[in-house]
Formats: C-alpha cells, structure tokens, sequence
C-alpha cells in the first residue's frame, strides 16, 4: 500500500480536491498544471491516503484563523467517504494448474499454418544479401 509523506488541498477546473505526494516540489507541479489555491503540509509520518485524510480533518485542516472553509471542509469528508466506502476486496489467489489444464494446453497447436505451409514461405524467402 503506497504511503505519502505531503497532503493538502487544490483547486482544480472548479473543484476542490484532497491531494498527496511524497515531495513538497508538487506544489510546483500542481501550479504548473493550473490548479489554484494548492494548501498542502508535510505530514507527522508517511501515511496511507485513509490515513492521510483522517490525519487532515483531526487538525481541523479547513480552519484557518478561527474560520471554516467549507469548501475545503465538504472535499475531506467527501474524500474520506469514498475512501472508508469502499474497502477493497482481497486479491483471489490463483488456483494451482492440474495436469488437465497443462495437457490441454499442450494438445493446442502453437500455430495455425501446417508443416508444409511453412516450408513454402520459407522456400520464397530470399537471404540476407550479408
């Protein structure tokens, strides 16, 4: 699971999003690529995305000067909601092969094109002239 050691906000094509990284250098990229409003910290350790934004709203991350911003406020609890709704499923591990699959697999012919089919294409190719 991949961990991020920045985390803040951006606004984006009218749209606030929650935004990570592992690098304070992203804010550049972000302005670079038009985001506006870029707000981001470093955080206390690195931390997953769920973690992250958990980590955000407990510091009260949309207050600044004893006032909310709402905006900033519904993209955390917007962001935590889709992150805590949808737990991901355990990957199914592969069921070992059987002899069966392996002989089918082996009975099925690696080509299309017959034996003597291949020896005509081959006998109209002409050699390298190195």
């Amino acid at each position: 699971m991949s961990t991020f050691t920045h985390a803040g906000v951006s606004l984006y094509k009218g749209e606030v999003k929650v935004r990570f990284a592992n690098d304070a250098l992203r804010v550049k990229v972000l302005a670079k690529n038009g985001h506006k409003d870029i707000d981001m910290i470093e955080l206390k350790h690195p931390m997953t995305k769920e973690e992250a934004v958990a980590y955000l709203i407990s510091i009260d991350f949309a207050t600044r000067d004893g006032a909310t911003n709402a905006v900033v406020k519904a993209a955390l609890e917007s962001a935590q909601e889709v992150r805590s709704a949808a737990p991901k499923a355990p990957k199914q591990p592969k069921a070992a092969p059987t002899v069966e699959s392996i002989r089918a697999k082996a009975d099925k012919p690696k080509t299309t094109l017959t034996k003597e089919q291949i020896k005509a294409q081959l006998a109209n190719t002409e050699d390298a002239p190195f």
